[in-house]
């Protein structure tokens, strides 16, 4: 764990005074405001260091304990408390306990961002503050932080006013400017013992600092509460941060840092009895604190009352001579609200001194100097407001101070928007949403002028790369209108004429690639249907069926004229067979398809020829056949005898892909014994086992049955079946 960050203020009221003499009480001034966060993880602390101004410290504990006995260290001044939500066990218990044990106590939660809305239900009515994510947003946790630490000044604040009315430190804070009052010439008004010309002041810090809590309050219930529609309040806020991102406050919206001033009206009372006092504070080194009953205020109220005192004008030379002492040790030290207090007293106690308009100068060019070099633009702005205002600045500093802020919202504006614009790209958001994309973005950095130029070039090839590659992820997936959308996307982004030609080239040799091999798979289809007989059906999976899909798809496909060709020549075979057998219906069928597919009428001719010139039967014969036709054929095929067998090979990608199913075939046993026109009657699952089947059946053998002498055609039927091996 990295050593705690000590905040520990120095006395205002101690030490190198060599004017003064006598000892005295010592008090101290308001340290800056400061985070107690119990955390073991050392990212967490550069995470949340980095979200802070230079006005915020980190003191890191590991346990409640420790983090309850620094809080109780009221010297410290505006302190908050940060949880970090993994390293606690049993969160609400401990919040609870900090609440009864420290009820002023500001407190802040960071859970892991998965687990935010789980530990804002866990904590819900407890006096938590906000919670936040990890890792830190540190727009979101710097703006937070603002209003925890204007809650706790305004505790602080509220419990000074219920205090008794005793003599309280003077207590510097920037958040509540304090005036100088001018003495009071109606006697009795204000008195040394009276405190009422300090309690409406205070009644006015009150004020503000209860409207300062209602606003903090409504701070937390919008960090605290559930969303209502996460995804328009992720958008509005990516809108929010690219308007932020690109409108820096203008020098009419920075409001100027007030020079700090100190509440120290003065009081009534004889000359003698004012130095007299005055005297005391002095010995006993209390020059400015605590308020109403010091060195600074008797000095001023006895001067007021006697112009010509050389005793008052002599004292407040030597406060005057402590103060800057004071400011100087501070400003050497870079304590520089140390600084502002004390010249805030050193110019009530020597409001015509001309020096002093020097050291405001110095002052205000330490703490620009300062808020630059920790990057924190906004505080610098304000500060040159006011050294603008005040006129202890030449005003040719000033103007580069603004130049370099400028500079500097520029280089800030510019990384930002190139953050936005590389986080929609990761996130796909190239174009939409309309106020969150990487296109917009990207053209909010070209109106940042040629300053931003090598960041545009970046983001834009960025871009242009994300836009091609949805280009390519289009043409995979046929989508045509929107290759050409992204397309000019690209082109828009600055992708050269070149890259995107040679893209829609690829495209298009890729197209070409595919379609020469679904050409070809057609060609494969439809010569494997003429080898299992399949030629015109089934009608979506018959060779014809390919062949046409073939010529649709490519006319000029050398398969298409061979395929034709094979096709007509087994549909003139088929038409034969059908014609020797007696079916002249079924040859005639066969022949008018060998004429659409392109067979030679000489042949188609031919077959015609023999069928009609087939002699009529012999009595015999007629008698035979007579017998044959009036035996059913199942019978028929009951007297077949079977006298050779070849089982069927089981399909190598239906047994890898453990597939079973059964065919349904037809067939004719011929005279010789012989099975032919086998074909698919039926198929489950189709196409898968019907070649094994076909192939099986062309090598069995019959024996030829033979009726009255002539032998005979004998149909049949059979199922095969494919069951998988155990």
């Amino acid at each position: 764990m990295p050593s705690p960050a000590s905040t520990a203020s120095r006395s205002l009221e101690g030490g190198n005074d060599a004017s003064a003499s006598g000892s005295g009480p010592q008090s101290s001034a308001r340290a800056t405001a400061e985070i107690i966060a119990i955390t073991t993880r050392d990212d967490f602390l550069l995470e949340i260091g980095e979200a802070l101004s230079g006005q915020t410290s980190v003191r890191p504990v590991d346990s409640l304990d420790t983090a309850i006995e620094q809080l109780g260290n009221t010297r410290r001044g505006v302190q908050l408390l940060a949880v970090d939500a993994r390293d606690v066990g049993n969160l609400r218990a401990d919040i609870e306990r900090v609440n009864s044990q420290s009820p002023q106590t500001v407190i802040l939660v960071f859970a892991a961002a998965e687990a935010e809305k789980q530990t804002a239900a866990a904590i819900k009515g407890t006096s938590v503050f906000a919670v936040l994510p990890i890792p830190v947003d540190k727009r979101k946790t710097a703006a937070v932080l603002e209003g925890a630490t204007a809650d706790a000044i305004s505790r602080r604040a509220a419990s000074g006013a219920q205090r008794s009315a005793q003599p309280q430190d003077l207590r510097f804070d920037r958040s509540s400017p304090i005036t100088v009052e001018p003495a009071q010439t109606d006697a009795g008004h204000n008195t040394a013992d009276s405190d009422s010309g300090g309690r409406k002041p205070m009644m006015v810090l009150v004020g503000g600092g209860l409207v300062v809590a209602l606003i903090a309050a409504g701070a937390a219930w919008y960090f605290m509460r559930e969303p209502a529609a996460p995804a328009a309040t992720a958008t509005n806020t990516a809108g929010a941060q690219a308007s932020a991102a690109l409108a820096p406050p203008s020098d009419a919206d920075v409001v100027a840092e007030p020079a700090p001033v100190v509440d120290m009206p003065l009081v009534d009372g004889t000359v003698d009895e004012l130095l007299e006092k005055a005297r005391l504070a002095m010995r006993e080194r209390r020059y400015t604190e605590p308020n109403g009953d010091n060195a600074l205020l008797f000095y001023r109220s006895a001067a007021q009352a006697d112009p010509a005192n050389g005793e008052a004008t002599d004292g407040l030379r030597r406060v005057a001579a402590v103060l800057s002492a004071r400011f100087e040790e501070a400003m050497t030290a870079g304590r520089f609200d140390e600084a502002s207090l004390a010249l805030a007293h050193l110019k009530a106690a020597t409001p015509d001194d001309a020096n002093v308009n020097g050291l405001e100068g110095k002052l205000a060019t330490a703490q620009i100097t300062r808020m630059l070099a920790d990057g924190n633009l906004d505080r610098a702005a304000s500060l040159v407001k006011g050294a603008q205002q005040s006129g202890a600045v030449p005003e040719a500093q000033i103007n580069r101070w603004r130049t370099e802020i400028g500079r500097r919202q520029d280089e800030s504006r510019q990384r930002r928007l190139v953050e936005l614009a590389n986080e929609s790209i990761r996130e796909g958001r190239l174009t939409e949403p309309a106020d969150d994309n990487a296109k917009i973005y990207l053209q909010q950095l070209k109106d940042l002028g040629p300053t931003a130029q090598a960041a545009q070039q970046r983001v834009s090839r960025d871009l242009g790369a994300a836009f091609m590659r949805k280009a390519r992820e289009s043409s995979q997936a046929n989508r045509g209108p929107d290759v050409e959308r992204w397309l000019a996307e690209a082109r828009s982004a600055g992708v050269s004429n070149a890259e995107i030609t040679s893209f829609q080239r690829e495209v298009a040799s890729a197209r070409q690639r595919a379609a020469v091999a679904e050409s070809d798979r057609l060609a494969n289809l439809a010569r494997d249907r003429i080898r299992e007989g399949k030629l015109v059906e089934p009608a979506n999976d018959s060779a014809a069926y390919y062949i046409t899909s073939l010529q649709a798809a490519d006319a000029d496909h050398a398969y298409v004229a061979a395929g034709s060709r094979e096709l007509a020549t087994r549909l003139l075979d088929r038409a034969s067979a059908a014609a020797r057998d007696g079916r002249a219906a079924q040859s005639e069928a066969d022949l008018t398809l060998a004429r659409r597919w392109g067979a030679d009428p000489k042949d188609i001719q031919a077959i015609q020829q023999a069928s009609a010139a087939k002699k009529p039967p012999t009595r015999a014969a007629s008698a035979s056949t007579s017998s044959v036709a009036s035996v059913p054929p199942e019978d028929l095929q009951a007297k077949l005898k079977r006298i050779r067998y070849s089982a069927p090979e089981y399909p190598e990608r239906a047994l890898s892909q453990r597939l079973s199913g059964s065919v349904t075939i037809e067939f004719t046993v011929n005279t010789k014994g012989e099975p032919q026109d086998v074909r698919v009657v039926s198929a489950e699952p189709a196409g898968t086992f019907d070649r094994a089947a076909i192939n099986a059946i062309k090598r069995w053998r019959y024996e030829p049955l033979v009726i009255d002498n002539v032998p005979q055609d004998v149909p049949a039927r059979t199922v095969i079946r494919f069951t998988l091996p155990e």
